[in-house]
């Protein structure tokens, strides 16, 4: 699998985009939504700036966090997913049609609920991942020369998740039911394809290798580790929703560790101030799990150590990774940068100030504020330092 998204061992002269530069951005669709998600998440949280200056005429918090999740959050899985999908399998790239599709579906979707139209941006939301769910499904039914991972059944499974969960919340609901829906949503989206991607990209990140299975027994190990982690981690939004909410929470703190622990070779044989940032996402992500749980009257503050130390942040040092290895510079991912750290500082500052309200909720407002300009600066900084990489080629390639 040379040719699986960022994997080039050297460094290689790039350049810009070709004449075919549709098809080409078909085939690696993660520079455009990698883009748009990291516009959508500026967007998302400067409304509660607006809010609190009386500038907005309705609290944004359902706005905000469909923004957050489904337009910052799932363009990053479709970008990943998209380019790196039909590679595993060894099968066609996306088409210039199916691009253009995903990008309207995509944008209709953020835009919708800017717009106060939940139910709409919802709607094409479900589309734009089942179009994706398809796409890949067809291509590996029909046109896959090996099969991919088996730990990308979590991928899928963090599709079929967002699915569920934006229907859901769709449907007559009561406390227990939208709780579920929430939770398949908001967690099972991106937390799924964390476990299942990270288990084979982050050993790459780490100077590694990819750890691919050497013989047919263990292929059939990873993928009966990746069932069972699909199916608890499921379980544990059903059993927080509708019974028990500690114990949800610690199961999947639980099943995240020790699948993370199990399937990933955490030696470090090249390291960065990148790489200082994958471990901060992972630590805070697995703390916002366990934390959530035990302050469960006030989740949603203490959740955000999840949702914007782990994925949010996890999201770029991942999108960092690909952008420089398509760019031909690996070697960038791997430099120690102290404007990288000042980066990764930024994500856990933006985390704990969101999260402090749980503990001292006279801060609410301005944390609200400061956490927002915080991530927005973030997001702007690390567009603008990736400016060149969007459009730069491996020559290789």
């Amino acid at each position: 699998m040379s040719d699986f998204p960022a994997c080039k061992h050297k460094k290689h002269q790039a350049r810009g985009p070709r004449r075919d530069g549709l098809r080409w951005l078909a085939a690696e669709p993660y520079r455009v939504f990698f883009a748009l998600g990291a516009l959508w998440s500026i967007i998302g949280v400067s409304l509660w700036p607006l809010f609190y200056a009386l500038k907005l005429s309705f609290y944004p918090n359902i706005v905000h966090a469909r923004l957050m999740i489904e337009a910052f959050g799932g363009a990053f899985v479709l970008g990943f997913l998209g380019t790196a999908g039909p590679r595993m399998a060894s099968a066609p790239k996306l088409t210039p049609a199916e691009l253009l599709v995903l990008l309207a579906l995509h944008t209709a979707c953020g835009v919708s609920h800017l717009l106060q139209k939940t139910v709409w941006g919802d709607g094409f939301f479900i589309a734009l991942l089942v179009a994706l769910l398809l796409s890949l499904v067809f291509r590996v039914l029909r046109f896959r020369k090996e099969a991919p991972p088996p730990q990308m059944l979590l991928a899928l499974t963090g599709l079929l998740c967002g699915i569920a969960g934006a229907v859901v919340l769709n449907t007559e609901l009561d406390a227990e039911r939208f709780r579920f829906g929430n939770l398949l949503l908001y967690q099972g989206l991106l937390l799924p394809p964390v476990l299942g991607i990270g288990s084979f990209v982050f050993p790459r990140m780490l100077g590694g290798d990819f750890g691919d299975p050497k013989t047919a027994a263990q292929s059939r190990a990873k993928l009966l580790r990746a069932v069972l982690a699909a199916l608890l981690i499921v379980a544990s939004f059903f059993i927080e929703a509708y019974s028990y909410t500690r114990v949800g929470y610690a199961l999947r703190a639980v099943v995240a560790l020790l699948y993370l622990l199990i399937e990933v070779n955490w030696r470090t044989q090249q390291a960065g101030s990148l790489t200082t940032g994958l471990f901060w996402a992972l630590g805070l992500g697995l703390a916002g799990l366990g934390l959530a749980g035990v302050y469960d009257l006030q989740h949603v503050s203490v959740e955000h150590l999840l949702y914007i130390g782990g994925f949010g942040l996890l999201m770029l040092v991942v999108g960092s990774r690909v952008l420089f290895g398509h760019s031909g510079d690996l070697d960038g991912f791997f430099a120690k940068s102290r404007w990288v750290r000042f980066g990764v500082f930024l994500a856990v500052l933006a985390a704990t100030t969101r999260a402090t309200p749980a503990w001292v909720p006279s801060t609410t407002v301005s944390h609200h504020i400061y956490a927002a300009w915080t991530w927005g600066v973030l997001c702007l900084l690390w567009l603008v330092w990736h400016r060149r990489r969007f459009v730069k080629r491996d020559e290789e390639e």
